[in-house]
């Protein structure tokens, strides 16, 4: 099993520090979020993954992050985690930078953590809402949020673009994931199957030979 090094524990580090230096270094915001800009200050879409809006923003992803990031870490290992984290970041900001001028906040990775837990363990339960819920649902709900707020009917200040695309992310990662685990499953069984019943020709002759005695 791959060493699990608590990089949700890590990241959710940084994103404290990062913040503490957003309230305290003045211009540091508007160095390292995205914008229209991006495109010829190509770090904006890595750098604006660790930027918060406010400190209600930040509790709010931290909580989420701790949560769930820990969960999926111990189930995918610590390598995984981190690539995937950040991928679906850059990712949620690409898909941002055509759709809003400006934006920065760890959501679009976030929500791939959810997505890829739903896509693993889909009837996990979860507390949310102060409701008892499978994981699936939780997502399910996440994401109609999330398209309702896309057409006008949520905060107009959250990317709710975003959000999608990192769920997005995160359920094929997961999908993929829980395809090659039944396909590693299966090959297992045919090895094993197949060791069973593929002895080498000279345990078999010394087989006959002793019972043909």
């Amino acid at each position: 099993m791959a060493r699990n090094r608590f990089f949700s524990l890590w990241i959710a580090l940084v994103l404290v520090i990062v913040y503490l230096m957003q309230v305290f270094i003045f211009g540091f915001t508007e160095m390292f979020y995205l914008t229209s800009e991006a495109l010829s200050m190509p770090w904006q879409f890595l750098t604006a993954i660790f930027l918060h809006g406010g400190l209600a923003h930040l509790v709010y992803n931290l909580f989420a992050l701790i949560l769930f990031g820990l969960i999926l870490e111990s189930l995918i290992g610590s390598k995984k985690f981190l690539i995937m984290y950040l991928l679906a970041g850059i990712f949620a900001n690409l898909i941002s930078f055509m759709f809003y001028p400006s934006s920065l906040g760890a959501s679009g990775a976030i929500m791939a953590i959810i997505g890829c837990l739903a896509a693993l363990r889909p009837m996990m339960t979860v507390w949310a809402f102060s409701l008892p819920m499978p994981m699936f649902v939780l997502a399910i709900i996440w994401v109609v949020g999330s398209v309702m707020g896309v057409f006008g009917l949520g905060d107009p200040t959250t990317g709710h673009i975003a959000h999608l695309s990192g769920i997005v992310v995160g359920l094929l990662y997961g999908l993929y994931l829980r395809f090659k685990k039944k396909k590693q499953e299966s090959n297992s069984s045919g090895v094993l199957f197949k060791r069973k019943i593929d002895l080498p020709e000279g345990y078999m002759r010394a087989w006959e030979n002793y019972h043909l005695k």
